[in-house]
């Protein structure tokens, strides 16, 4: 777990933008409900467009600006990853499929075990 702290919004600035984005996106759903004898195309098109324009606001934001910069970090950090080729892949899924069945064999014969003992030694049962 991770000791850092966690960052609010401070200014008095970014919470009306984040505040205006929230009852943007109200007005977006408050419009697909009242507009309901409009075509379904009209009506989702408004909602969409309401997602837009509260993202944008959002994005003036200083968390906006902080949640692109992170964005950017992990498409960044993603470009570094060294992916494993084809064939590593397939031995690994080969090599996760063997251990799973040899798992499920133990598992198989432990609780045959246990029943054994459990119901043949101890209790009796047939």
């Amino acid at each position: 777990m991770s000791n850092t702290n966690v960052e609010t919004v401070t200014s008095i600035a970014d919470r009306i933008k984040l505040a205006l984005a929230v009852l943007v996106i109200i007005a977006g759903i408050v419009s697909f409900s009242v507009l309901s004898d409009q075509p379904a195309v009209v009506r989702v098109a408004l909602f969409i467009a309401s997602l837009i324009v509260a993202a944008g606001i959002a994005w003036m934001s200083e968390p906006g600006r902080r949640t692109i910069s992170f964005g950017r970090d992990s498409y960044g950090e993603l470009k570094r990853v060294v992916w494993p080729t084809r064939k590593e892949a397939m031995q690994m899924t080969g090599i996760v499929f063997v251990f799973v069945i040899i798992i499920g064999i133990f598992l198989w014969l432990a609780d045959k075990a246990l029943g054994w003992v459990i119901y043949g030694l101890l209790l009796g049962w047939r």
